[in-house]
């Protein structure tokens, strides 16, 4: 299954910096609103087959002219929302607040999925809920997916399950709105990152180190 994991568009919130983690959510800016018109053209080339939204309002309005463009149905799933801040929601994410935040998020890519995030769910339950919209959509037999879902989440999942993405790739390259991490692979038999906002990923033991990005051009 070739995976397309999609930052949804701007939101008032994502100007001003803020742990916006709760359903349902704000909707798009108005620049929001020209990232999502634009994605069909941006994805011309795949031929998607199956698409899905987490149960935040920004991730449906972004997937709706691409689902409009392609005549599909979006599948709302709770599994791929944005991982939970607990405690910290709402609180500035260029601040102390957001560093826990995001050690949190990828101490779980690293293997602590014990750990909890102040106030809210804990690794093994933020994975579980991603597999499972990712097992389901394995399972339907579609041969490319998109998924719309949110960035610290499909951070944090690529780097967990992704077999050459490591946690310092993902860290150090934050998913601008709309940005994507196209994946091959399956449940199985594990997953593969292609490119990472348009950026193309070594395989692991094919000519670079893991998770070490080449340039597109």
């Amino acid at each position: 299954m070739r995976l397309l994991l999609i930052r949804h568009g701007q939101t008032p919130t994502n100007v001003r910096f803020l742990l916006d983690t709760a359903v349902p959510g704000p909707g798009l800016t108005e620049l929001g609103e020209r990232q999502a018109a634009a994605l069909p053209e941006a994805l011309a080339d795949e031929d998607i087959e199956a698409l899905y939204a987490s149960t935040l309002v920004r991730t449906q309005l972004t997937a709706a002219p691409l689902a409009a463009a392609r005549g599909l149905d979006v599948r709302v799933r709770d599994g791929i929302r944005e991982l939970a801040a607990g405690d910290l929601e709402m609180l500035p994410g260029h601040s102390e607040h957001g560093r826990r935040y995001m050690e949190t998020v990828f101490a779980w890519s690293a293997g602590d999925t014990a750990l909890r995030m102040p106030g809210g769910e804990n690794g093994a339950e933020a994975l579980a809920r991603y597999d499972a919209v990712v097992a389901e959509a394995a399972a339907s037999g579609a041969s490319t997916v998109a998924m719309v879902s949110h960035g610290a989440a499909i951070r944090m999942w690529t780097a967990a399950r992704a077999d050459n993405v490591d946690v310092a790739f993902a860290a150090a390259r934050p998913l601008d709105n709309t940005g994507a991490v196209i994946l091959d692979g399956s449940p199985s038999d594990g997953f593969k990152a292609l490119s990472w906002a348009g950026a193309t990923v070594v395989p692991a033991g094919e000519g670079g180190p893991t998770g070490r990005p080449v340039d597109a051009d």
